[in-house]
């Protein structure tokens, strides 16, 4: 009976074409109605901003070398992985992240709270000799990174772009991108006015030369902020729960 039914309905033109746009319809329901409460479903937890304009870069250096196609940026609720990882990750700690870098594969270890576990000059050492630090990985060298100054000309536009798809950069940040750039990564700078704009982040000389600001700078720049936005000591069930 149901072979027949579906021979029937694909001699059938019309029916065929009808039933397609009722299915496309539903499918669609159901991927467009939920945008419209994620206002309500995202957790409100304190501390999530957007990335610096240093980390900003790092992050499009680490999609831009694949990275996350060997490490994850999602610790699961499992008991396992919150022993060894840290606070299973949040919806909401990847609310300004074009594209998410949640993963599915790792030939490494999750990055979701890497910030602050390794020092600036660890993190240099295992970009350029990772088996100088961990000797059993098989993770290339990326030595090159720390050779190559950053295009930072370009970052003011950049936050621009973001802004558009709802990251909520303000114009003084935007004004600033530059000179923040700049100086998240020079250990002698002041940087009171860009802790104000963008709280916890590390500053200082990230690859072990001050003179250059290099695409390792803002790597390791990035790294460090990974996990270190949420302070979970403060926050509590019930905001997890909302």
């Amino acid at each position: 009976m149901s072979i027949l039914s579906h021979s029937k309905i694909e001699r059938s033109i019309g029916l065929l074409a009808i039933l397609t746009v009722l299915t496309i319809s539903i499918g669609g329901l159901v991927e467009i109605v939920p945008l419209f409460t994620i206002e309500k479903t995202l957790e409100r937890v304190e501390g999530v901003r957007p990335y610096s304009p240093l980390e900003l870069t790092g992050r499009n250096i680490y999609i831009r070398e694949g990275c996350y196609t060997c490490h994850s940026q999602q610790i699961r609720p499992f008991r396992d992985e919150v022993e060894r990882y840290g606070h299973y990750s949040l919806a909401a700690e990847s609310r300004y992240d074009h594209p998410f870098q949640w993963g599915s594969k790792r030939t490494g270890p999750d990055l979701a709270r890497v910030g602050g576990k390794y020092s600036n000059q660890w993190h240099a050492a295992h970009f350029l000799n990772p088996r100088e630090v961990v000797p059993e990985s098989i993770m290339p060298s990326y030595s090159f990174l720390a050779g190559k100054s950053l295009r930072d000309w370009e970052i003011a536009d950049h936050l621009k772009a973001n802004r558009t798809v709802g990251v909520p950069y303000t114009d003084e940040q935007i004004a600033q991108a530059r000179n923040d750039l700049l100086m998240q990564a020079n250990p002698d700078a002041d940087t009171d006015d860009l802790l104000a704009r963008y709280p916890n982040a590390a500053t200082g000389d990230f690859d072990g030369n001050p003179d250059q600001v290099t695409e390792m700078d803002a790597l390791i720049a990035y790294m460090q902020i990974l996990g270190r936005m949420v302070d979970f000591s403060t926050v509590t069930p019930e905001q997890l729960r909302q």
